[in-house]
């Protein structure tokens, strides 16, 4: 057998074009690698559950206050009441003896509470002298004596397509169709089968050139080696190279065209042209690369001037927020002392009338003890028993009016507050802001002018800080009040603000209409100005301090936006209820399509909730295994299948009703007709209060209801125009009906897990917050944050606040501590 040389061996070629083969398939098999997402770890907030079991004590009445001034008492009274009871050793009198402060005891108990010569009264702590004979020689008490003998009288009775058919087959008397083509000839461009390919190495004139298997050829690793070995083809001679340039056609020519139409025109073969023409070329590319660094030049100025801009607007921001929080944290200082010396004084009063209280209280219990006796003596005593207790009760009763009945008024100081005038001058500005068009810095390197203005430009920059500590940011005075020349500042003040809005006015607007400009300005100089036109300075809304005076109050953080109108829905959602609903989820209700619709905290669609048919939820709260729902005039309590475990009827006088669950998971609380009812898991009804007791009946209306982690009740109080917190009994806590509320009706309600109350008020798109006993501490979102029209929100884990818009659009946003 012929022998071929070891690139030539057909089985040799077989065997690398298996190899090739299988690794190609390798190749051709793609590995889906699915990546776990990162699962954030819910930090579980624990939440401790305070059972307030509070009885209320019922003010326990003095033994003669069933007789009230100008009544007679009844014999039944006097013998039914614990009149003839001792009050030291609390049983029935024996042997009673009556003390000149008509207070009637047993004589054995007074012998026992005697204290040498004295004896001090348990009831009115009159010290009253002991008789030389001792207790026995007190006033027996003879009328005690007679009903004690009534008395004794009554005692009875809850791959691939097919492979390409090779080119050569047919023409040597093969298939019609060719086999199936296995390589590829680089240098004629034909796809040939293995018989045909190892024929091709072996004729004389194909012998040099280059055979390569199909499938690498379609991988493309012969790319590079048949782009050199294939010749440009001429496109009216096929099968004829392109080999000359005619130049005064600038076209190029293969063998037959310079033989036809340009037969006398000059032509070079296209070596020759390319080394001819290559040195003009390469001239226009020096120029554009010249250009080229000229444009990365300006780019990097413009990206250095971009940068020197946000440089400076975050230290002008950080000098705002210092100045800001110096004046706040002034401001607070003046309301803790302020505060402190209101509470001090209020203390003091109070302790002062406390005493005068305590006083008179007790000369009217003495009194009014004294009359009780002697108008029982005088209406059930005998003629004898009268007249031998005539001279005692006469002797008590002018001792009585002889005595002071009021010490006089007292000195009552009222508190009042005073504002500085400067507080309520919608004219005074404290911080301002002044633009000042950038200068382009030149390359030092160049020329000394160029590096002098470098270094006046710099030293600007450097001074501008400086000013504005000691100008606009800085306030008037310490304590925010005027400096005493309060004219010539006033004029100052009204020149700067005219000097802001003119320079605001030369700031490029939007519309790219012309704007004025100084003269002798570069034209590099308005393009920059151009590129500033579309950098927002809408301010970000401040914050209120805390009111220890630490730092700042939780801010947003935007996590997502996501709208809740699903494919099955007929009409465009309305929210009127948020919850939360397991991990990291939300429950909504969508009154407008009769659904209960389930959310993750990143917008993903988890399903529904079944309600019962035709109920259109309003308000809803989820339980350890349910979820709550207000619709109608009734509370439903469901399964998360849909099953309808227990419903209660509300009152008709009120159209909404707002659901809340309690801390522990195992309540549920609505608001009816201004009062709050809480049920348990069971449908039964556990308690139930008025917002400030039975003294605001017919004065409450809370639209919107949530529960604090504390246990407290927070509500929106549509009658009052207020916001209401107010523990399990309905005692008030705090209350907030200031002129934060902008005159709007208080909206949707929100509490975290510090406390802090986040409120709703839809018709100026904000939420501002409030501390844990109602008062007003600044803005939290606002329009800025993308709030148009929000109507209710949700606290979630207690650091997600969510907000659904009027339009059927939930923002989340993380609330960020100032410690974290």
């Amino acid at each position: 057998p012929p022998r071929h040389p070891r690139g030539q061996d057909p089985l040799w070629l077989g065997l690398i074009q298996q190899v090739a083969l299988t690794f190609l398939r390798l190749l051709d098999v793609h590995t889906e690698v699915e990546e776990e997402e990162e699962k954030e770890e819910d930090s579980s907030f624990a939440q401790e559950q305070v059972a307030q079991v509070l009885r209320r004590l019922e003010g326990s009445s003095w033994p003669f206050s069933m007789v009230s001034h100008g009544s007679s008492p009844s014999l039944l009274e006097a013998l039914s009441s614990d009149f003839l009871a001792c009050k030291i050793c609390l049983e029935q009198l024996q042997a009673p003896k009556t003390l000149p402060c008509l207070h009637t005891y047993c004589q054995d108990c007074l012998g026992q509470l005697a204290d040498g010569s004295h004896i001090r009264c348990p009831e009115c702590r009159e010290t009253v002298p002991v008789p030389p004979e001792g207790v026995a020689a007190f006033k027996t008490n003879f009328f005690v004596n007679g009903l004690l003998d009534l008395v004794k009288a009554r005692a009875c009775g809850d791959l691939r397509a097919g492979k390409p058919a090779c080119a050569l087959c047919p023409l040597v008397g093969g298939t019609s169709a060719g086999g199936p083509a296995t390589a590829r000839c680089l240098d004629c461009a034909d796809d040939l089968c293995q018989a045909c390919a190892d024929g091709h190495r072996c004729t004389r004139q194909t012998h040099t050139h280059r055979v390569v298997d199909l499938v690498g050829y379609r991988a493309g690793w012969y790319d590079e080696e048949a782009r050199e070995r294939q010749a440009a083809q001429c496109p009216q001679h096929p099968g004829e190279a392109l080999r000359f340039l005619c130049q005064p056609c600038s076209q190029l020519l293969c063998r037959e065209c310079r033989l036809d139409p340009h037969l006398d025109h000059p032509c070079l073969p296209l070596a020759e042209a390319v080394r001819a023409r290559r040195p003009g070329l390469e001239e226009l590319l020096a120029g554009v690369d010249s250009n080229l660094v000229e444009l990365e030049a300006a780019r990097r100025m413009e990206k250095e001037a971009l940068a020197r801009l946000r440089e400076q607007a975050a230290r002008v921001g950080t000098q705002v927020e210092e100045a800001a929080e110096g004046v706040l944290r002034a401001l607070l200082a003046q309301k803790q002392e302020v505060l402190g010396q209101l509470r001090a004084h209020v203390e003091a009063a109070e302790e002062a009338a406390r005493e005068r209280l305590a006083e008179l209280e007790g000369r009217e219990q003495v009194a009014r003890a004294a009359a009780a006796f002697a108008r029982r003596v005088l209406s059930l005593g005998r003629e004898a028993e009268i007249l031998s207790l005539e001279g005692a009760i006469a002797q008590r009763l002018r001792q009585l009016q002889g005595c002071p009945w009021a010490p006089g008024p007292a000195p009552c100081l009222l508190p009042q507050l005073e504002l500085h005038p400067g507080l309520l001058d919608k004219n005074c500005h404290l911080l301002q802001l002044s633009f000042e068009e950038q200068q382009p810095q030149k390359d030092g390197g160049k020329d000394g002018p160029g590096t002098q203005g470098g270094e006046e430009s710099q030293s600007r920059r450097e001074d501008a800080p400086k000013t504005e500590r000691q100008g606009g940011v800085q306030p008037q005075a310490r304590d925010g009040a005027q400096t005493p020349k309060e004219e010539k500042a006033q004029t100052t003040r009204e020149d700067r603000v005219q000097t802001l809005e003119e320079d605001r006015a030369q700031i490029p607007h939007e519309d790219g209409g012309p704007q004025p400009h100084r003269g002798g300005r570069p034209n590099k100089k308005k393009k920059f100005k151009g590129r500033l036109k579309s950098i927002s300075r809408e301010p970000s809304p401040a914050l209120g301090p805390n009111l220890d005076g630490s730092g700042l109050l939780p801010r947003p953080i935007f996590s997502c936006s996501f709208p809740t109108r699903m494919p099955g829905d007929k009409r465009s959602p309305r929210i009127t209820g948020l919850c939360p609903f397991g991990p990291r989820e939300i429950l909504v209700a969508d009154e407008q399509n009769r659904a209960l619709k389930c959310f993750s905290l990143n917008g993903d669609y988890k399903g529904t909730v079944p309600v019962p048919e035709g109920c259109s939820p309003c308000s809803v709260a989820a339980l350890q295994s349910a979820v709550a729902f207000s619709a109608g005039a009734r509370l439903y309590l469901i399964s998360p299948d849909g099953e309808v475990q227990w419903r209660r009827a509300l009152s008709l006088s009120q159209a909404s009703h707002a659901v809340a669950a309690l801390p522990s998971g195992d309540r549920v609380a609505v608001s009816v007709a201004g009062h709050v009812e809480v049920y348990n898991m069971e449908g039964s009804l556990a308690t139930r209060f008025i917002p400030g007791g039975k003294a605001s009946r017919g004065l409450r209306a809370l639209v919107f209801l949530t529960t604090s982690p504390q246990g407290h009740f927070v509500g929106s109080d549509w009658q009052q125009n207020s916001v209401v917190i107010c523990d399990g009994l309905g005692q008030v806590v705090g209350e907030y009906k200031g002129p934060g509320l902008h005159g709007c009706q208080p909206g949707s309600v929100s509490v975290d897990k510090k406390g802090y109350i986040f409120l709703t008020l839809r018709e100026v798109n904000k939420v501002v917050i409030l501390d844990p006993k109602g008062s007003l501490l600044g803005d939290f979102l606002t329009a800025y944050h993308g709030l148009e029209k929000p109507r209710v929100t949700t606290m979630v884990d207690g650091r997600y606040l969510v907000v659904s818009l009027s339009n059927g659009t939930i923002h989340v946003f993380r609330v960020r501590s100032p410690d974290s």
